[in-house]
């Protein structure tokens, strides 16, 4: 115990120090290598061949494997997608285009005003979607390591999953459970919501898991409360993020580079919560099924 106070304190020393420093014009920019592994062995529900299971992974692979760039000074980020052409042939253009709905656009955070907003596009409309921080409730471990030239702590906590996280999405009573500890309270749970409206019974066969555990490895070297996607609230930069099957790995930093990018809030699109977005999404995806084929008669439907 006294050697974890002698290191929390060492951390708060640090960062008080650096404060100081620098402390107008103070910005900072780093590269994010990020990857998702997907266990496809229950994909499509037993109704697909190893061959087409084998094309939609290399589909998906430009979605899992991605850059990011991180900007930041001492209140406020922007993270976003590098920017890239796609390979010739890779038909990447319009699956891109949609699967980036459930994936998000260019993000930012301003730790002052509690905030993050996150532009969005769905089906050619615009949101902005903005809430509150989440609260992320670290635990500081005793546990250090090198990343780069940087001396990194290990801090831990709890995560919520949100309800309509396209890579933590899995068919129901599939093998990936290590983050549910209580299956009989959530089958209990899902049943019971999913009496409450038939709009949405196309997600009855898969499921999100409601929490992960999740690792960060943080430096005080480089004093900001910032970190890659929405993770925020330790006393350094968040360099690595391990959260279920995604690894978020920081391969470069430039502190107070000549050419500053300007960190603006985003403001174009229809504001909405997070919870309206996904609501949204779920009408959007209920009425493309009913049209395309789904059970009972949409507007696509014959009438006699």
């Amino acid at each position: 115990m006294k050697h974890v106070t002698i290191k929390i304190s060492s951390i708060l020393f640090m960062l008080l120090v650096s404060l100081n420093l620098n402390a107008q014009d103070f910005q900072g920019q780093a590269i994010y290598q990020t990857k998702t592994t997907l266990d496809m062995s229950n994909f499509g529900g037993g109704q697909m061949s190893d061959q087409q299971k084998k094309q939609i992974a290399e589909r998906m692979k430009s979605m899992l494997e991605k850059t990011y760039i991180l900007n930041f000074n001492r209140s406020e980020s922007t993270y976003k997608e590098e920017e890239k052409l796609d390979a010739p042939g890779a038909g990447g253009g319009r699956w891109r285009g949609m699967m980036s709905s459930f994936t998000g656009g260019p993000q930012y955070k301003n730790i002052k005003e509690n905030v993050i907003l996150q532009e969005q596009e769905f089906f050619g409309k615009s949101f902005l979607v903005r809430d509150s921080l989440p609260k992320l409730e670290w635990k500081l471990e005793n546990e250090t390591k090198q990343i780069g030239q940087y001396t990194c702590f290990k801090a831990t906590t709890t995560k919520p999953v949100d309800e309509m996280d396209f890579m933590r999405m899995r068919r129901r009573g599939g093998r990936d459970n290590d983050n549910n500890k209580d299956d009989e309270k959530k089958e209990g749970e899902t049943t019971a919501d999913s009496t409450k409206s038939t709009s949405t019974n196309i997600f009855d066969d898969v499921e999100v898991p409601k929490f992960v555990i999740v690792t960060a490895w943080y430096t005080p070297q480089i004093p900001v409360s910032a970190g890659p996607a929405d993770y925020h609230g330790l006393p350094g930069l968040i360099l690595e993020v391990q959260a279920d099957k995604t690894v978020m790995l920081c391969t470069k930093i430039i502190m107070n580079p000549q050419d500053k990018e300007t960190i603006e809030k985003p403001e174009k699109g229809e504001v909405v919560t997070r919870d309206e977005y996904n609501q949204i999404m779920k009408d959007k995806i209920e009425e493309m099924r009913e049209m395309y084929g789904g059970r009972g008669s949409g507007r696509g439907g014959r009438r006699n």
